[in-house]
């Protein structure tokens, strides 16, 4: 299965925050399923870190960061 993943999801997921649902959560760990970001999102990341909107710890500069350890592939 293939989850394409928004720029709020991203950012809740690597916040651990409740608004990135249990079961989400689990689809985005799971190492059996693709992670895809669009462009987009990558830059409206980019945007909201250069802006101080984001609550992030430690540096961000890509949703690569933001997903840690689970493999993303990008849509341009």
């Amino acid at each position: 299965m293939r989850l394409l993943l928004d720029s709020h999801t991203l950012l809740w997921f690597a916040l651990g925050d409740e608004q990135c649902r249990f079961t989400a959560r689990q689809m985005i760990e799971d190492p059996a399923k693709e992670k895809w970001v669009s462009h987009a999102s990558h830059r409206e990341l980019a945007i909201k870190v250069g802006l101080g909107q984001s609550a992030l710890p430690g540096p961000i500069a890509s949703a690569d960061d933001a997903l840690g350890a689970y493999p993303v592939k990008r849509i341009w």
